[in-house]
């Protein structure tokens, strides 16, 4: 075969076969984009409870050791809502759960899934605006996230951990560096404080966790933000 008839033969060849190869890899990726973007609407979160607000003070304590029952999708939407959800509609827009300075709200609550109703293990995202979750990583990344905290056995044995972490850039834009050293871990406070209140009122147990490798919990749970707490929770042993 001449070099002219081959060129021709190669070209025939490839105008019949990349729009195969562009289809396919086309569908592959939007399948690979779906199943990581997947959304999970959560029940409305409720405002009145079995539980007041003393008495879940009063038998506040920290748990680190779980049963293997899985959290209700109901129970994980109260957490995320306590953490950074939306509450009334003030005069400058709408307020959420957890005060914050200057009504920035650098605060993002994520979840960590492993043994839950109803929900896929994985890494999401809370939504406040609509109250679902938005899955970033699939699979349990549970034993991956202990090993970032430094080998701590609650957080594998959780059936799911709570994440706050913050936005410093929301904040440092309107307070500069001291507004970050400062009002950012406050912030941070309000909502972790939030959910381990809340996590009593619903019967379960929980424990606010700092002592991790930063850029560990960045990489297992594949954020930019810095992780300010590891929350797990579940019912208590």
């Amino acid at each position: 075969m001449d070099l002219g008839r081959a060129a021709a033969v190669r070209s025939t060849y490839m105008r019949r076969t990349l729009p195969l190869f562009l289809l396919v890899l086309t569908l592959t990726l939007t399948a690979c984009t779906a199943a990581v973007a997947q959304t999970v609407e959560l029940p409305p979160p409720r405002t009145e409870g079995d539980t007041s607000f003393e008495e879940a003070v009063h038998r506040r304590q920290s748990v680190r050791e779980f049963t293997d029952t899985s959290l209700k999708r109901g129970d994980i939407g109260q957490l995320l809502w306590s953490a950074a959800g939306r509450t009334v509609d003030g005069v400058s827009g709408p307020t959420r759960a957890a005060a914050s300075a200057g009504g920035l709200y650098p605060i993002r609550a994520y979840i960590v899934v492993g043994n839950a109703e109803d929900i896929e293990p994985g890494v999401y995202r809370y939504r406040w605006r609509s109250h679902e979750l938005s899955r970033v990583e699939t699979g349990d990344v549970r034993r991956q996230l202990r090993l970032a905290a430094l080998g701590q056995g609650a957080v594998g044995r959780a059936p799911c951990v709570v994440v706050v972490a913050a936005d410093y850039e929301v904040t440092r834009q309107r307070y500069g560096d001291r507004g970050v050293e400062r009002y950012v871990h406050m912030d941070a406070g309000h909502a972790a404080q939030n959910v381990i209140l809340q996590a009593e009122a619903l019967g379960l147990g929980a424990t606010a966790i700092g002592a991790f490798t930063d850029s560990a919990v960045k990489r297992v749970l594949d954020i930019d933000l810095e992780p300010m707490y590891l929350i797990p929770v579940g019912y208590p042993r």
